[in-house]
């Protein structure tokens, strides 16, 4: 059983930054593929970024490339996702996931365990 814990959303201005981090507890390791979604109120979860085992390969929502860098320490068991240039669009409850490897990051339903989210609100 893995238990993910999210931290470090909050309010911030147009063109603020944030640093999310995602604390996993039991057996995780590097044999999870880590991820972040998001979800607006009334919208889909949806896919913002991830990140391999021992961090080689990263992968990234159109919506984020350029702004947000998904990386991990093993040592820590933690995933962050450091945020920049946020803009009003990026307000969402952002989710933390653990994927198995080989399986497509993209997809919310690949997923095997989740945590409760955070908010990141980004005021205009």
């Amino acid at each position: 059983q893995v238990q993910l814990v999210e931290s470090g959303g909050g309010l911030v201005q147009a063109g603020g930054s944030l640093r999310l981090s995602c604390a996993a507890s039991g057996r995780t390791g590097t044999r999870y593929t880590m991820g972040w979604f998001r979800q607006a109120p009334g919208k889909e979860r949806e896919f913002v970024a991830a990140i391999t085992g021992i961090g080689t390969n990263t992968y990234y929502a159109d919506s984020g490339e350029g702004r947000f860098t998904i990386s991990r320490d093993n040592g820590k068991n933690t995933v962050y996702l450091q945020m920049s240039s946020l803009k009003p669009e990026d307000t969402a409850v952002y989710y933390c996931g653990a994927v198995l490897r080989g399986s497509d990051t993209s997809v919310p339903s690949n997923y095997v365990y989740w945590g409760r989210g955070t908010q990141v609100t980004v005021s205009s």
